[in-house]
Formats: structure tokens, sequence, C-alpha cells
């Protein structure tokens, strides 16, 4: 990650580095097209200023395609530069995602730059993934030495994984959209969990209103960055302005996802064994409550985009 001595030769745009020390003059200009991680994966950004911090560069990026909500102060071992090189590095990492899981289904599994945050919750991703309660083989995590044993493993109630396929193929197949904004959102559905758990133990517990305010906090970083099907971008930029919080519009479709993606996500968290452990038993808890709900919680059938095309301002570059 960051920047190794290959990137000393990809300094096209930036004559600003020289052969200055860092600590003087910044690695990266304000204005320069880069490559940022972001998760698991890295997207293509734009410094928009750059700020020496306690003797150590900052800078601030937007995301290329995304609302501007979603930029951020990053290191310089978050960013790399925008070479054919690096972009090839790019393209080799989402394929290691698991984005070229795609044959079948005849796509591409060719990287997009833009597109490579795709919710990759394919049909048979799906099912091995989810229906084996296993976390997908996450390659850039195993060099960062995670233990795939030590992974937490979320099992998905079988109606629920169901109610996954079936929204794979509302969205890719029949091209149908969930019509937003939902009822209940996100953020309900978190409110009548903590709601149900205080009344069967008599008391409110700060461990599940911890783990709840993580699963929103996880929901509304990782909806834009891996949650989404290709389709569903231009209905997300759309939607989603200003400072308007995910979890506020998306409901229970795209809250489930995220339940795929957790395993992934959690494995860059250091979490002790036994904390793990405690931490699986209570989302289980609460998929199970989603389960319960199911009825209520979930859209039994999606709306056709062609009334959502040409609709409002389109992508944020």
């Amino acid at each position: 990650m960051g920047n190794s001595s290959k990137d000393d030769s990809a300094t096209d745009g930036d004559t600003s580095s020289g052969d200055a020390p860092p600590s003087k003059t910044s690695l990266y200009s304000e204005g320069e097209k880069v490559l940022a991680y972001h998760g698991p994966r890295i997207y293509e950004a734009k410094v928009q200023k750059a700020e020496l911090r306690k003797k150590e560069w900052k800078f601030f990026v937007h995301y290329l395609g995304w609302n501007k909500n979603w930029d951020e102060w990053v290191g310089a071992d978050r960013l790399m530069k925008h070479s054919e090189e690096n972009v090839l590095k790019q393209q080799a990492l989402d394929k290691k995602q698991g984005v070229d899981k795609n044959v079948k289904s005849g796509r591409s599994a060719h990287a997009r730059p833009k597109g490579s945050a795709d919710a990759k919750v394919e049909k048979e991703d799906i099912k091995t993934s989810v229906s084996k309660g296993k976390k997908r083989k996450n390659e850039s995590g195993a060099e960062d030495g995670v233990s795939l044993e030590k992974a937490v493993k979320i099992q998905i109630p079988s109606t629920l994984k169901k109610q996954l396929v079936d929204d794979w193929e509302f969205v890719n197949q029949q091209e149908k959209l969930v019509k937003l904004p939902r009822s209940p959102t996100v953020d309900d559905i978190l409110t009548k969990y903590l709601d149900y758990r205080s009344k069967k133990e008599n008391t409110t517990s700060d461990s599940v209103a911890e783990i709840l305010r993580g699963i929103r906090c996880y929901f509304d970083k990782a909806l834009p960055v891996m949650l989404l099907y290709r389709k569903e971008r231009k209905q997300f930029h759309d939607v989603v302005q200003d400072d308007i919080s995910p979890s506020n519009i998306y409901g229970a479709e795209h809250l489930l996802r995220l339940f795929v993606k957790l395993p992934e996500l959690l494995a860059y968290v250091n979490i002790e064994e036994e904390t793990l452990t405690r931490l699986q038993q209570k989302l289980l808890d609460f998929l199970k409550f989603l389960q319960k709900n199911q009825s209520t919680f979930f859209l039994s059938t999606y709306d056709s985009t062609k009334g959502v095309e040409g609709k409002g301002k389109g992508k944020d570059d």
C-alpha cells in the first residue's frame, strides 16, 4: 500500500515533488488525479488540498464519481500516483477481491475504476459466500496478515439468502430498483431492533447500542463503495445529496447486502477472539430479527427503472 519505489518514476503531472524531502514538499499537488485506497480496494480520486501537519503530509481527496460528502483527509500511505503501472495494480486488486467471478454471467472480469465498487454480490457469489457462511477469499487481507480462521463468520438465515438472490435478480435481470426513500429506513430498523432488545431484556444494553452504531457507520460508508450494483449508481447520485446519510434513505434490502460484506470489512479490524464470538452472536441475533420481520421490512417487488432514467443531476464528478 502507499507509495513504493515503483511510484518514483510515475510523477507525470506532479513536477512539484522533485527530489525535495517529503517533510518540506508534498508528494502530491492540489488538483492532481491519484489512486486512493479505501477499504479493500483502490479508487480514482483528486487531491483538493495538501497540508503539512505535525511533520506529516495530509491530503483532502475527492473520490471521482462519488458525492462530496465522501471526501476525506488521508495520509500519503493511502495514495498512489495515477500511472499505467498503478492502474494495473488497481485492476489486479479488484480481481483478487472477486470482480472476476462473473465469468458464468458473461460479464467482464476487468476492474472498473468507478464501478469497481459495485456490490459484487452476484448470484453465484451469494450462493458460495453466503450459504456456506464463509468469508470470501480476500487475498489482500491475507497479505496484511489477517487470519482467515479468525474472520467473522456470519450465517445468514435461509429465507434471507433467498432474499439476496431475489434482490440480485430484480436489479440485474429484471432491471428494477428499490423505490427510494424506503420505509422503514435502515435507521428505523436499527431503532426498532434496539427497542426490541430493550423490551426483551428489560434494559438498554450499551454493547448492543454500540454495535448498532457500528452497523450504521459501516452501512453509510460501505453503501456507495461496495453495496450498489452498477444499475443503481445513477439512482444513488440522484437521491443521496448534501449531508443526507444513506441510512436515512435506504432500507432492509441494502442493509442485508452489508452482512455479506461484513466479514471482509471486519477482517481489517483487530478484534480479540472472545469479543469476536460475542459480536458474531449479536449479529446473528440481528439477522434473526430481520428474518422475523421479513414481510414488513423487505419489498416483495421492485419498481421498473424506466421512470428513473434521465431524472436528477447524474454523477458528481
